[in-house]
Order: structure tokens, then C-alpha cells, then sequence
């Protein structure tokens, strides 16, 4: 007997709306209807499991196949299968899902269920023009039953023949969609989706190359493994399988191997497994995001893992597996909610947990890897609270030598000679050994100690250190002379007259390059006789504006501003004194043209400009013809 009916929907143009809009990627189609012949096989393992179901469980394999000339795909499992009555609760009553109904009943023994909101069958029609069921329950004395539709409310279903239980999805591929019947698309589509799925999924045969071609064998293409090693217990792995793994997962990334890595295993107040690595970042954060994968009951889900991971955390690589995070239907997106909210503390604090314990235990080891893990562990600290509070404990400070220290410990190798007359705690450092040598070598000759401060975020990060520690500021080398740099006690004053000081700033400024998007002012202060007659300094609060305008889109205007310098001229120093003289007896106009002729204030100009990596080009060209001619 043909039974006739119409499926029973809320709203007339359903179909259009899943065949466009249901998912926004058509290929998601696979993973939903493996998924479910999953799902299939999972409660009938269950069944047995409790002793509902006393039979041969047999071969639980899902198989798919395609036929290229009936343009069909097929997803065949021998699971529970489906009554009549069964097909017409869960088939023809969209969103009504069968893994609620079963949950319920089995919630206690019931192996891994992908499914809970019953479109996902739905899905098959975003790519085909008809879909077909055939399926047998496992119920003793079920009749098969074969349903049919082609992409209207509107189905049949009907009394069929079928020899074993379960059910085979046929899906008759539409023309838009042809490229599902490419044996390669789908086998990379199975390795997408279901590379881990917890029942092993049949893809033809395997291969072997024989008379000059590939030709099938007797033995199952396997395309999954249904045993990952997230799933495995930490103890009973050894450091290879790790590797092996991250080999697996991202195979063109063989020569850059993790640091080290987190076995998560929770199952209580939430489920959760998975394995992070740590790799060895570079300075690129946009480049290595989107490598850790979100699994559901080691169903692929996104590698786009925000809403479940702090953002510093998408710089890990790895795998998260959890039953417990809520999806939408198209398990495309993550919901925020309680459950979220604490899997993702829990990884915060594990991640930290495991940095704090390589730290303790194998400090040397940590320290080889700090420079590798700094921009991860300062990107953390930058925007995670929890995260910062912990890693100030094992957060580095690298100085010129090339020794490590914790904040705690810089200070205290610091305070005695690097606070200021007003109780400040200076840390010094530099940015380029090279381009700024000379004032690392004028702050080592104080005795004061250097930091190398050369990352991406460094410049944030002082920031961030400066609100964590009273009375501490961070002042890079070439930010002041170093007698100024670190006041220790009041500095003489300079006693010049306003004219005096408009006048020599105009002859000094006559003597400068032209450099585009640079300023220049003069700074007049006592060195001592035998301290550099002409110094170059860039201000510390606006350069560190700019570098943070670098990276802050709504710091932009900073990095339009041109780049300030101030040419700081030491009084004491005996040209500067001769050049202060002349500037009492000449007018703006008389000096300029006395030091133009002199050369002498132009080769100092220079000298420091040179020493501060400033002079190139032209000028620099310039500077070594004036060099030899003075000789």
C-alpha cells in the first residue's frame, strides 16, 4: 500500500529557505548525513550495550558511495533503522529530532549522540533535486519502509524490500551540484568533517598502484579514526604520538613543530577533551589564527573557535571536543552561555597552569622558548585579566646580555642604582642594539642595566606594566640624554637670555638635513665639559604613540603626525660655549652664515645623527666627503 501525505511544516516555503539558507556552506550536507548514520550506529551499540537489542551487531561500518551515472550519493549504515510510524515522526515532522527523544530514554548509557536538532537531514536537499530513504528497523518482524521527496512539502513512502537493518540515504544530485559526485570532493570533504568520527566511515576501496595505474583493492577505504588521540589517556602517550598527531593535523607545517602542548581532559562540571600546542609564533598575528578545530562528539565543527576560547588562545593550534557547547543548527556559529563562559576559563587557567609549571620546573628549557613564546603570553596579558594576574609570575624581561628575569627580580636587581631622585624605578631599554649602541654603551658606562625590548607588542606591554607597579616607568635610551634620563639629584641650570636661545636653535636647525615627516627642536641643558657637545633624543610619550598607532586603527591620527627629535646642546661643552658667544655678538642672520662657512656644527649635527641611525642617502654621502675633507 502507497501512503500519501504532506509534510507537516509551519511555514509553506520551508524548502527554499533550507535549500538557500539553511547552512551557509552547501557542503555542510555531508558532515549531517554521516552524522546521523553515526548517530544511527551509536544507539545501536547502546541497545546492546544495556540489552535491548540481543543480536549480531555485525559490521557497523557507514558506508558512502556514488554513482556518477545515476547521479546519485549514498550514505549507508546498519544502525537502528527506522519504522513507518518512526519516518513519519522524525522525516515528515521537521525539527523534531530522534537523538532528543532517544537521550532521553538512554541518557545514562547512551554512546556519543551528534544530533539534537533534526534539520540536519534536511540539508541533503540544498544539494539534490530528490532525496530517498530505505530503511529497516532493528525491531524483529520491522518492514522496510523506502520514503521519498523531492524538495516539496509534498512525499511518499511506501512498503519496500531490504535484507539487514538500517538505512541508506540516496541523495539524487542536482545539476547546480554536480561537483558532489566527484569522488575527490567528497574525499576531502569525509576528511573535513569526519576525519574523527567515532565509527568507522567506508569511502570505496583502497588503492595500489599496479600496471601503470591506481586500481582498487580488496581492503575498506577507512577515511576516519574513530580513536583520536584527545580521546587516548594522557598516560599512556609518549611525546611522538603528540608530534605524529600534530603532523597529522596540519601536515605542511612539518618543519615548524610545537614547543610543547596541553592534554585537556575534563568531565566534570562540563565534558571536555582536546590537545593545544604551543607553536612557535611569529611576528604575525593574523597568520596564525583559526588552527585550533572545535569538534562535537568528534563531529568537525569550525576552526573559527572565538566564542569558545579567549582571543589571545587563537594563537594555540590543536583540538577542542565538547558535547557541552551549544550550537545553532547549522553548527556554524557558538552561542554564549554559562556553559562557555567556564570551558573557557577552565582552558585559561590550564594554559596558564602549564606555562607557571614549565616555568618552576625546567626554568632553562622556558627561557630557550621565551622569545618564541613572548608574543603569545604578552598578547594574553593584554587582553585577558585572569591571564595577566598569573603571568606575571612567569613573564620575562630579556636585558642586553641575554639573561631572563621576572619582573620581581629585575627590580631587584635594578632599584639600588636605577631610581630616580624622586623615587621612580627607571627600566631602561632599547629597541635596535645596532641603531641605538651609543646610548646602551653611555647607560652601561652609568652602570645601569639595559632591557631589549624588539617585539610587536612591547611597546602595549610596558604600558600594561607601568599600571601594574607604582612609581615604575619604562623610558628607552635615546628618550634623553642618560644624565637626564634617571635625575639623581637637581641639574644646573641653563642661564641663556631668549634671544641667545632663538639664535643658536636657528643656526643649529640651518645645519640639518631635510628629512620628510621629521621635526627637530633644541634643547639647551649642563652636561659637563666632557660629556658629547650635541646629543639626539626623541621623546618617550609621543614615538610610543606612534608605535601604538601602528597597530591601534583608532590611534591613526598618531601615526600621521610627523616623527619629533629634539638636539639637546650641552652649555658646558666648550664649542657649544663658543658658539653661544658668537651668538651675543651676531644676529640670526650674521650666525647662520658663520657656522654654515665653519663646518664644524654641521659635521657635529651629523655625528649624532649618525649615531642614532638617522643619516642616510645623500647627507649620509655628504658627511664622509666633509669627513675627509677636514682631515
Amino acid at each position: 500500500m502507497v501512503q500519501k501525505g504532506q509534510i507537516g511544516v509551519t511555514t509553506d516555503n520551508i524548502f527554499p529557505i533550507i535549500k538557500k539558507f539553511l547552512y551557509s556552506d552547501h557542503e555542510i550536507f555531508i558532515r549531517e548525513i554521516v552524522s546521523n548514520a553515526v548517530d544511527a550506529t551509536q544507539k545501536m551499540k547502546t541497545l546492546a550495550d544495556v540489552g535491548d537489542f540481543k543480536g549480531e551487531l555485525g559490521d557497523l561500518s557507514v558506508h558512502i558511495s556514488i554513482d556518477k551515472k545515476n547521479k546519485t550519493l549514498t550514505v549507508s549504515d546498519r544502525g537502528i533503522g527506522m519504522t513507518a510510524e518512526e519516518v513519519d515522526k522524525y522525516i515528515n515532522q521537521i525539527a523534531l529530532s530522534s537523538a532528543n527523544d532517544f537521550l532521553d530514554k538512554y541518557k545514562e548509557n547512551a554512546n556519543a549522540i551528534i544530533g539534537h536538532f533534526g534539520l540536519g537531514f534536511y540539508s541533503s536537499f540544498m544539494v539534490s533535486k530528490k532525496v530517498e530513504i530505505i530503511t529497516k528497523s532493528y525491531k524483529e518482524d520491522a518492514q522496510a519502509v523506502k520514503w521519498s521527496c523531492d524538495g516539496t512539502p509534498e512525499f511518499t513512502m511506501e512498503e519496500t524490500t531490504k535484507e539487514d537493518r538500517g538505512t541508506d540515504i540516496i541523495l539524487h544530485i542536482d545539476e547546480d551540484n554536480k561537483e558532489f559526485l566527484e569522488k575527490d570532493k567528497i574525499e576531502s570533504l569525509l576528511k573535513k568533517y569526519c576525519r574523527f568520527l567515532a565509527v568507522p566511515i567506508v569511502f570505496g576501496k583502497k588503492q595500489e598502484w599496479k600496471e601503470g595505474k591506481y586500481v582498487d583493492t580488496e581492503e575498506d577505504n577507512v577515511v576516519n579514526d574513530t580513536n583520536p588521540l584527545w580521546r587516548q589517556k594522557p598516560a599512556g602517550l609518549k611525546e611522538e604520538d603528540y608530534l605524529k598527531f600534530y603532523r597529522e593535523l596540519y601536515p605542511f607545517s612539518i618543519s615548524d613543530e610545537p614547543m610543547f602542548w596541553i592534554h585537556l581532559n575534563v568531565d566534570y562540571p562540563f565534558h571536555l577533551t582536546g590537545i593545544l600546542y604551543f607553536p612557535k609564533i611569529k611576528n604575525n598575528l593574523d597568520l596564525q589564527r583559526n588552527k585550533i578545530q572545535l569538534y562535537s562528539n568528534q563531529v568537525f565543527v569550525t576552526d573559527s573557535v572565538e566564542g569558545i576560547v579567549p582571543e589571545f588562545l587563537t594563537l594555540l593550534h590543536g583540538v577542542i571536543d565538547s558535547p557541552d557547547i551549544p550550537l545553532n543548527v547549522s553548527r556554524s556559529y557558538l552561542q554564549s552561555d554559562q556553559n562557555v563562559k567556564k570551558i573557557s576559563n577552565h582552558i585559561t587557567k590550564k594554559v596558564a597552569d602549564k606555562l607557571e609549571e614549565l616555568f618552576k620546573k625546567e626554568r632553562t628549557r622556558y627561557e630557550e622558548k621565551w622569545d618564541s613564546l613572548k608574543l603569545f603570553i604578552e598578547y594574553g596579558m593584554l587582553s585577558d585579566e585572569k591571564f595577566c594576574d598569573r603571568a606575571l609570575k612567569f613573564a620575562l624581561l630579556k636585558n642586553m646580555e641575554g639573561k631572563y628575569f621576572t619582573s620581581e627580580e629585575y627590580k631587584t636587581l635594578i632599584e639600588s642604582a636605577q631610581t630616580d631622585k624622586n623615587g621612580n624605578l627607571v627600566y631602561l631599554y632599547a629597541n635596535d642594539r645596532q641603531e641605538q649602541y651609543s646610548h646602551i654603551e653611555a647607560a652601561k658606562e652609568k652602570g645601569y642595566d639595559v632591557l631589549l625590548m624588539d617585539g610587536q607588542l612591547d611597546t602595549h606591554w610596558m604600558g600594561l606594566l607601568e599600571q601594574k607597579s607604582d612609581k615604575t616607568r619604562f623610558v628607552r635610551v635615546d628618550s634623553d640624554t642618560i644624565e637626564h634620563i634617571i635625575e639623581k639629584e637637581e641639574t644646573a641650570k641653563v642661564e641663556l637670555t631668549d634671544q641667545q636661545k632663538e639664535n643658536v636653535s636657528e643656526a643649529v636647525k640651518s645645519q640639518l638635513p631635510v628629512m620628510e615627516k621629521t621635526e627637530f627642536s633644541v634643547d639647551f641643558k649642563a652636561l659637563g665639559e666632557t660629556t658629547r657637545p650635541i646629543q639626539i633624543t626623541q621623546n618617550e610619550f609621543s614615538r610610543r604613540m606612534k608605535e601604538m598607532a601602528a597597530m591601534q586603527q583608532q590611534m591613526a591620527f598618531y601615526g600621521e603626525m610627523p616623527d619629533t627629535y629634539q638636539i639637546v646642546l650641552n652649555v658646558q661643552h666648550p664649542f657649544v660655549k663658543e658658539l653661544i658667544n658668537e651668538s651675543e655678538h651676531k644676529d640670526k642672520e650674521a650666525l647662520i652664515a658663520k657656522v654654515a662657512s665653519d663646518k664644524r656644527l654641521k659635521q657635529l649635527i651629523d655625528l649624532a645623527l649618525l649615531s642614532n641611525g638617522m643619516l642616510k642617502g645623500e647627507a649620509l654621502n655628504n658627511f664622509v666627503k666633509r669627513s675627509f675633507e677636514m682631515i
